[in-house]
């Protein structure tokens, strides 16, 4: 059975070429071919033997993803892509730019297990999880189809990063790399549903990046209903792992609360929020709710959701309100999925 070479980290794969009897400079060789170039075969490595680059595809593949559909915003140039894999599964990607450069949302798993009731990405079911190498090349896709250079990367996609550990692991450890994309992991984001285990697990990495909690609930009443991860890791369990981690690694933790009329956002929810958090090195992201037919959630009310900042700034915590990008092309995260699953298509598809 052939190898993913390209979920492969450096130290690993230079354990594989010494099997093989190649020298340490055909490392960085390879290395550099499939990470920092992002090539789909190895073909193009054209400064390898044609009897290497033989040898290598008897023994190894490539990952590559193959874009399917194409969506743009006519409002603010975000850029959506469904992407098809080998085995003809699907995942999204965003492209998203900011005035520091362009932030890429990618996909850890094809479906997620996870059943959280705002979002679309479970609707379609969990398939598998991706290896390290598919997940990089939704960049590499995405950065020769636009010809630009993402600088920024928020695991945010379809799927739960930390049900897919060792990849994920694998993957930031391939972006980072020097003789690879070179990506500051500063600049990287995961986003969590609240895993805890594998959150003391990222601690103990200390990788300097920015974690995410997706929490939407300010009490395990609410989340437990919206959440059935919280079930097994309650608000108090979530949020001692959460001070553990900033404490060990001294960045701040970022807080996704997604709004929903009459279920999350009042006055109340706000201020046992705020209580929950105080004292925290922390932030809130408020987000109004995605609008997902087969989920019957209704966004808050403009007014609802500034009255919701208001109260947590008054009581300490930062907290901004998202700027909703993509909302007419379906940007919010497994929504294609769903569409290409059923057969049906977007209008916006280019």
């Amino acid at each position: 059975m052939k190898i993913d070479i390209s979920s492969l980290t450096y130290d690993k794969l230079n354990s594989e070429l010494g099997l093989l009897g190649l020298p340490k400079f055909r490392t960085s060789q390879i290395y550099s071919w499939l990470h920092k170039y992002g090539c789909a075969s190895f073909d193009e490595m054209t400064n390898i033997s044609k009897d290497l680059r033989e040898k290598l595809s008897e023994k190894y593949y490539i990952s590559s993803c193959r874009i399917e559909d194409k969506y743009v915003s006519k409002l603010d140039d975000t850029v959506k892509y469904l992407f098809r894999l080998n085995d003809g599964e699907y995942i999204e990607s965003v492209i998203m730019k900011y005035k520091y450069g362009y932030t890429i949302c990618v996909s850890s798993q094809v479906g997620c297990k996870m059943g959280c009731t705002f979002c679309a990405s479970t609707l379609a079911g969990f398939k598998r999880n991706l290896t390290a190498g598919e997940i990089e090349s939704q960049l590499h896709s995405a950065q020769k189809d636009l010809n630009i250079k993402i600088s920024h990367i928020v695991l945010m996609g379809i799927g739960e990063p930390l049900d897919n550990f060792d990849n994920v692991i694998d993957f930031l450890y391939n972006v980072n790399n020097e003789n690879g994309l070179n990506i500051s992991m500063r600049n990287i984001t995961i986003s969590t549903c609240g895993v805890v285990p594998r959150i003391y697990d990222l601690m103990n990495l200390d990788l300097q990046l920015t974690l995410t909690i997706s929490l939407h609930a300010p009490n395990d009443k609410i989340r437990s209903n919206t959440m059935p991860i919280n079930n097994k890791y309650g608000i108090d369990e979530l949020l001692c792992a959460c001070k553990e981690y900033a404490k060990k690694t001294g960045r701040r933790v970022s807080f996704e609360y997604t709004l929903i009329n009459n279920v999350n956002d009042s006055k109340e929810n706000a201020l046992e929020l705020a209580s929950k958090l105080k004292g925290m090195n922390a932030h809130v992201n408020l987000i109004p709710v995605n609008d997902v037919k087969e989920r019957g959630n209704v966004r808050s009310s403009k007014q609802a959701i500034m009255n919701f900042q208001n109260v947590l700034k008054n009581h300490g915590i930062n907290a901004t309100i998202r700027r909703t990008l993509g909302s007419d092309i379906n940007a919010s995260c497994g929504q294609l999925r769903r569409l290409k699953n059923r057969g049906e298509s977007n209008e916006n598809c280019c």
